[in-house]
C-alpha cells in the first residue's frame, strides 16, 4: 500500500544546518521516488500523476517590475496611471489647535458609471419654394454612439444572449426594442468588417510569414468552411462556400475586389497551360484592373472550359496581389499539403526549382493534384 512521508513543521529555531540538509536531501528521494511511480505507470499504459501548476491567479505581466516590492508601492504605481474624473477633497477631523498643514495623502477610489446619456438632435427643417422640404440629416456620429459599441462587445465577445442584453439595457434605462438590438447586432456593421480587412491588409504587408488552414463550418445553417490567416502577431478568420484556390486568393486580396491582368497574371496562365489563343485575347488588353465584370469578360473571350476558366481567375487574382503591394514581397506561407493553397517558390528576378509547399509566396501556385 502506497504511502506518503509527511514531516512536520519546524519551527526556525529548530532548522540547525544539519536539519535543512536532511529536509533537503527527502525531498529530493520523494521526487525521485514520483518520477520512478510516473514512468512505472506509463510502461503500463496508465496516467502518470498530474502536473498540477500554481495558479497564476490576480498576478498581471504589466506588473513586473513592481514583483518583489512592497504591496502599497505596487499600488501606488497603478493609480498613478489612472484617468482623474472627479476630485474630492477630505477634511480632517479634530485637529488640535497649533497643527501644521503637510498638504494632502492621496487615495484613489475605482468606481464605474453605468447611466443613460440622451441628445437631443434638432435638425433644422427648411420648406422651398417649391413647396418640398429639406431635413438635416443626422450626424455620422450617430453610429459610433456607446450603447451601439456596448451591444455588439457584449454579444460578439461576452457571449451574451439579446434577451439578456435587452433586459440589461431596459434596467439602465435605455427605451430600446427586441427588434432594435437584433438590428445593431446585425445591420450595418460595415465599419467592422473594413476595420478587419485592415488588420489583414497591415500584417500581410509587414509579416515575413503567415499559418493558414482551413476546417468545415456551418454558417447560417449551411455547410461551410472557415479559412485562418495568422502568426504570432494576428489572426483573422474568414467563413465562405468554398475551399478552392480561387477562394484562398480571393481572402489573400484582404478586402479589394478586383482582377488585374498584367505581366505577373499572364505568366502565371501561360505556367498553367492556358490556350494559346485565349492567352493571346487576354494578353491584348494590356496591364488593365477589372472589376465585378470579370466573369462577364471571359464570357465575352469564349472562356466556355471550366479548367480555362479557373486558371484565368487564379491568374487574375494572382496578379492583383503582388501588383498592387498586397502581400510582403518575401511572405512565406506555411500550411498543409493540401492542393488549394500549396505553394511554389519562384523568384522576380531568378526562378528558382519549384520544390517544398513552405516556400516564399514570390509567384506561383502548384497545381492541384
Amino acid at each position: 500500500m502506497r504511502t506518503t512521508l509527511r514531516i512536520p513543521e519546524i519551527s526556525d529555531e529548530e532548522r540547525t544546518p544539519l536539519v535543512a540538509a536532511l529536509l533537503e536531501i527527502v525531498q529530493t528521494q520523494q521526487e525521485l521516488i514520483q518520477e520512478l511511480r510516473d514512468e512505472i505507470a506509463r510502461l503500463k499504459g496508465q496516467k502518470p500523476k498530474p502536473r498540477i501548476k500554481p495558479s497564476t491567479l490576480g498576478k498581471n505581466s504589466r506588473n513586473k517590475d513592481t514583483q518583489g516590492r512592497a504591496g502599497k508601492r505596487a499600488k501606488r504605481n497603478k493609480t498613478e496611471r489612472l484617468e482623474i474624473h472627479e476630485t474630492v477633497v477630505v477634511e480632517a477631523r479634530n485637529v488640535p489647535t497649533g497643527s501644521t498643514f503637510k498638504g494632502y495623502e492621496d487615495f484613489t477610489v475605482q468606481d464605474l458609471l453605468l447611466q443613460p446619456f440622451n441628445t437631443l438632435c434638432r435638425r433644422e427643417r427648411w420648406r422651398t419654394s417649391q413647396g418640398s422640404d429639406i431635413v438635416a440629416p443626422l450626424p455620422e456620429e450617430i453610429r459610433t454612439l456607446v450603447v451601439y459599441s456596448f451591444i455588439v462587445y457584449q454579444y460578439y465577445h461576452s457571449h451574451v444572449t439579446q434577451p439578456l442584453i435587452l433586459e440589461q439595457l431596459l434596467e439602465l434605462g435605455i427605451d430600446i426594442s427586441a427588434g432594435q438590438v437584433n438590428r445593431i447586432i446585425v445591420e450595418g456593421n460595415e465599419l467592422f468588417h473594413e476595420e478587419k480587412d485592415e488588420i489583414l491588409r497591415v500584417s500581410l504587408k509587414v509579416s515575413g510569414y503567415v499559418n493558414v488552414d482551413d476546417t468545415g463550418a456551418r454558417h447560417q445553417g449551411k455547410n461551410g468552411y472557415c479559412t485562418h490567416i495568422g502568426n504570432e502577431i494576428f489572426a483573422w478568420f474568414q467563413s465562405t462556400d468554398s475551399k478552392s484556390r480561387i477562394n484562398f486568393l480571393e481572402l489573400l486580396r484582404a478586402g479589394k475586389n478586383n482582377y488585374a491582368l498584367n505581366s505577373k497574371a499572364l505568366d502565371y496562365m501561360n505556367e498553367r497551360k492556358l490556350p494559346k489563343t485565349q492567352l493571346e485575347r487576354l494578353a491584348s488588353f494590356g496591364n488593365v484592373v477589372f472589376e465585378d465584370e470579370w466573369k462577364a469578360l471571359l464570357n465575352s473571350l469564349d472562356f466556355t472550359n471550366n479548367r480555362h476558366i479557373r486558371i484565368a481567375t487564379e491568374g487574375a487574382l494572382l496578379g492583383t496581389i503582388l501588383e498592387h503591394g498586397v502581400i510582403h514581397p518575401d511572405l512565406v506561407i506555411l500550411s498543409d499539403d493540401a492542393g488549394h493553397i500549396r505553394i511554389w517558390s519562384y523568384s522576380v528576378t531568378t526562378p528558382a526549382n519549384l520544390t517544398s509547399c513552405s516556400m516564399p509566396f514570390a509567384g506561383y501556385m502548384q497545381s492541384a493534384p
